[in-house]
């Protein structure tokens, strides 16, 4: 590469290899003939170039989080302190844990009500409030929660394990925040008395 071209990015205070691989950059951006990148169709005279595939959305698979600013989303566990100044109205309940041991989600509802649901969740050590179109009944097999700046969509993914009057089903939690990012979260979703 001339020297007459390096010189004055290197007086930028650019190091001569970066300088370079600026400059080839360039030169390979130039020399494309359409301005298309070299693996898109290309048009012939008896067919016009098919639109390119758009890339598949990604799907946040439990435990990672995709997308957003680059933050991880963490949903903490609700302690008894969090659910009794929470202080939600409603009859009956449901919850979503991931493990034996307490919620990371709690909605309550009112039975054959179009009131919605209200429920919190603990993000990051911030107990929020959500809510779900439906009342109770609503959030039986699917539900989807929002909340300032935050999506959450439970699915029910399979039948009950156990018996009983509210057994827990195996289910997926997808949180999504307003900046893009999202993150799923298996475990259990109950509700009942």
């Amino acid at each position: 590469m001339p020297r007459s071209v390096v010189a004055p990015l290197r007086s930028r205070g650019l190091p001569a290899t970066i300088a370079i691989a600026v400059l080839a950059s360039a030169l390979l951006a130039g020399c494309s003939q359409s301005g298309q990148p070299a693996d898109a169709p290309v048009a012939t005279e008896d067919a016009p170039a098919p639109a390119p595939a758009p890339a598949p959305a990604p799907e946040a698979a439990a435990g990672d989080t995709i997308g957003g600013d680059g933050s991880q989303i963490q949903l903490d566990t609700l302690t008894e302190s969090d659910l009794r100044e929470a202080a939600l109205p409603g009859e009956l309940a449901c919850s979503f844990s991931t493990g034996d041991g307490p919620p990371i989600l709690l909605a309550m509802g009112i039975v054959g009500a179009d009131e919605p649901a209200q429920g919190v969740v603990k993000v990051s050590g911030y107990v929020e409030r959500i809510r779900a179109p439906g009342g109770f009944d609503g959030m039986l097999d699917a539900a989807t929660f929002t909340g300032q700046g935050k999506t959450i969509a439970i699915r029910v993914t399979g039948p009950a394990a156990a018996g009983g009057e509210s057994p827990p089903r195996p289910a997926t939690l997808t949180y999504q925040r307003a900046d893009g990012a999202s993150r799923g979260f298996d475990g259990q979703w109950q509700c009942g008395p």
